[in-house]
Formats: C-alpha cells, structure tokens, sequence
C-alpha cells in the first residue's frame, strides 16, 4: 500500500466476531508435474498514476527474476462489488493443487475507506477466475483489512489468513478457514510493541516465517515461530530497505530449492519500484542486495506476490492471456533506465517514469529488411525511433528509403553480454545502437571498443 495509509486515525475494536466453522481440511493431493515457472499477482500504479489500475494483474516467468505481463498488462478480472476494486492481491496454491486469490477490498489511495471485507476468487489453473466473492473477516467499526497473505498450518489443519488491521495499534489479525468461503473469528497473530504493516508468512519445513514492515522505522524485517501460532514470532533479522521507503516485503522459495528471493515494493523516491534481495538460507536471515540488472518486474506492478506454477500451466495462462505486443529495452549498465523518447529524442530514463508508455515500442520487421528491426513507439503510432546525423530521433515514418534504412537496426547477440542483446544499424554496419551521456546514438564499434562502449550498447529486450 502506499505511504498515506499510516496517516490515519487507528479505529476501535467492536466487540462482535465470527465464529470458526469447524470443517475439517481435505489433504492436498499429489501434483502430477514440478513448477519449473512463476506467476505474479498485482495491481498496477504509475507516479502520476496514469498507468493505476486496481484489477488483478498476472505476470509470467520462467525465471522468477524476469517477468512477461499477461492481457497486455491489463487486468484480468475486477472486482464487481464493494470497492469495485482491489490491492495487495495475494496468490496461494492450495492443497489440493488448485489457487485462491485474496486481495484488499480498496480501489485507488483513499486509505481512509475501510472494508471489513476481502476480494476472493477460485482458479484452477491461473488461466480463469471463478466463484468470485467477498469475504468479511471481521465486523470492527473504521478498521482496515489490508495486504492479506495466506498459510497452511498443519497443526490446526486450516489455512491462516493474515491481515493488516489498525485496532489498538497497526497490528495483524489472523482468521482461519478451510474453503475461503467461512472463516473463524478473527485474533492477533502479531503486536510486537510498534506497528507493523504488510505480513508475508511462509511455512519452512517446521518453522513458519513471517516478514513484515516495521512502521516505526520504516524498514522490512523477518520473524519466526516453531508452530506458526498467533503470538509466538520472534524477530530474527536486521532491517532492510531499498529506495527511501518501501513496503510489500514478498517471500519467494525458488521452484529448485536454492536460493529465497525477497521483493519489496518501494514508493519513494517516486511510486513504483519494486526491488529484490536474496538468501542461500532463509534461516540465516542474511539478505543480500541483487543488481537490477538481474531482475526486471512487470511495468507498474505494485505490490505483488509470487507461486510457483508447472509448464501446464504456465503454458495454459500464455494461450489464454496472450503475450505483449510491445517490449521494453532495458540498459546493461544502467540496469534502472531503458530506452525511451522525450520530445522526440532516443534516450535512457531511470524508470519509473511519466509518460511510462514513451517506453515501451512495437518492435517490427526491419523497414529497410524484414530480417531486421524497426522500434515503433505504442504512444505515437506511425513514429520510429531512427538515426539522422548519428543521433536517434524519434520521426514520423514518411516511407523514404532513406528513412527505412535509418530505422532499421540487425539484432545481434549483446557487445558486453552474449545472453542480451546489440542493435547495428542497416546502412551504418560497423555502427550500433548505444547511449552516451543517456542519450542514444549510433557509434563505430568492434572487438578493440573499450567494455563501457560495449556495455552501453548492450540491452535486454524485456516488456
């Protein structure tokens, strides 16, 4: 969530709750194949909020570092009741193979609208969302239900639904449920003595992990229980932050079993930015930093959450959704900016940027040669990004020869790193596509150019 919600009034407890239903929980059957992909559920924001959409977003990757936004970008479903929208949206996949999505009942930054409800729907694949519903986890007067993450706990037998909650203080409540649809009443599950915001739990063979924003000082933590029960986590790693302020903090378990990712989701300084840590022992609580150049999260996510998915299903969700049309040219050395114009203009950006479309480009047959490339801009159709005098410009196309030799570019394998990618230029072809001083141009360059030069020519074709 972002920064404004701590700025409210915390409401008082009323004293009504729900009772548990008593269902017992169905053991998960066995899946028939591993995950060997990742699937990313979020809502969509921008700094100046032209890119905000508080549906729910999904995003692919068979990396779980560098991500594909499905529908091309758009949501694909929203709320119809309530807020008639959603944040924090959090996916989880249940015993018996299938996924529930539960999501704050909020559309937009009005952190002063409560909701005792939570967005819910059914998927059994990812690739369709059912039985869409809203949940009410509570019947407290001016209390918030924010950033709900689920887990199963095996003593009781139930998944745990952990939420944000302003009672007393920022503190998380828990409800436990065995169909999403009846939950039991509500209870702390963690107060430590200062307010806290955004849980994420993850059950490690015998301990529960649960890491959380610490609001009075503004950094993510992790804590940790032997049994996973309300009251029992105990502090076990020093702050963390990146960027002026984050939040959102998401904990990923590699599909092979290696390394733990941490996401944070960072609102200053600009909105939108999300970054990432990683562990060879979540145990250790030992967190290092990774180079954004290693990672590459959805245009505008916010506030995400991550599973695991098998090739059934990360091919089921691509065939429904479909793949973008556009993509995006993320520098090598400059891992924050990509490629983007500005008052006509090829240049690299640290993004998040306004207008966030000025970098995203259709990249079609070359002009020139279709065995090529041209870079035409989504927000000013019928303009290609081009070279005159050296320089790259944004120019309408005006069919010239001239013009299509200079917007056509040959793919390569990357100067500095054979894994991404370089541009030559079709009419210049001992010159590529680089930047200098953030500004793009077209340079003479080989096997004696200095690393930097080939670095700055070098980028990852990403969306």
């Amino acid at each position: 969530m972002a920064l404004t919600r701590r700025q409210f009034t915390m409401g008082a407890l009323a004293s009504t709750a729900f009772t548990a239903t008593g269902l017992a929980a169905s053991p998960r059957s066995a899946l028939a194949a591993p995950n060997t992909a990742y699937a990313m559920t979020y809502f969509t924001e921008s700094p100046d909020f032209t890119g905000a959409d508080y549906g729910l977003h999904l995003a692919v990757s068979r990396d779980g570092l560098n991500w594909t936004p499905l529908n091309q970008n758009n949501p694909v479903v929203t709320p119809t009741a309530g807020e008639r929208g959603l944040r924090d949206p959090f996916v989880f996949r249940r015993r018996d193979g299938t996924f529930v999505v539960v999501a704050t009942d909020l559309s937009g930054t009005d952190f002063s609208r409560t909701s005792q409800y939570l967005h819910v729907y059914d998927s059994t694949n990812l690739s369709s969302f059912t039985g869409y519903r809203r949940l009410r986890m509570h019947t407290y007067s001016n209390v918030h239900t924010w950033a709900p993450t689920v887990f199963w706990d095996a003593a009781r037998g139930q998944y745990g639904i952990v939420y944000s909650a302003n009672t007393t203080t920022d503190l998380f409540l828990v409800n436990y449920t065995t169909d999403f649809r009846t939950v039991s009443s509500p209870q702390t599950y963690f107060s430590p003595g200062f307010p806290v915001l955004d849980a994420d739990i993850h059950v490690d063979g015998g301990t529960t992990y649960l890491y959380y924003k610490n609001l009075s000082n503004g950094n993510l933590y992790g804590a940790r229980s032997g049994t996973g029960a309300p009251n029992s986590f105990s502090t076990y790693t020093g702050g963390l932050r990146q960027g002026n302020a984050i939040e959102g903090a998401h904990l990923v378990r590699r599909n092979d079993g290696g390394a733990w990712w941490l996401w944070g989701d960072s609102f200053s300084p600009v909105n939108n930015d999300m970054y990432l840590w990683a562990t060879a022992s979540v145990s250790g609580g030992s967190w290092s930093v990774l180079n954004q150049r290693d990672y590459t999260p959805p245009i505008n996510s916010k506030h995400g959450s991550v599973v695991g998915v098998t090739d059934s299903e990360y091919n089921a969700m691509v065939s429904r959704w479909g793949s973008p049309n556009w993509v995006r040219l993320k520098s090598s050395n400059f891992p924050d900016r990509f490629v983007r114009h500005a008052s006509n203009i090829g240049r690299i950006d640290p993004y998040p940027f306004e207008p966030y479309q000025d970098q995203m480009w259709r990249m079609v047959p070359g002009l020139a040669d279709s065995a090529g490339v041209s870079f035409e801009s989504v927000n000013l159709p019928g303009y290609y990004l081009r070279h005159a005098d050296y320089a790259i410009r944004l120019d309408r196309n005006d069919n010239s020869s001239i013009f299509r030799a200079d917007a056509t570019f040959h793919r390569t394998a990357g100067l500095a790193d054979p894994a991404w990618t370089s541009f030559r230029s079709h009419n210049f072809p001992d010159r590529y596509l680089r930047h200098s001083g953030y500004i793009l141009r077209i340079d003479p360059l080989g096997a004696s150019s200095s690393a930097s030069d080939r670095q700055d020519a070098t980028f990852r074709v990403t969306s």
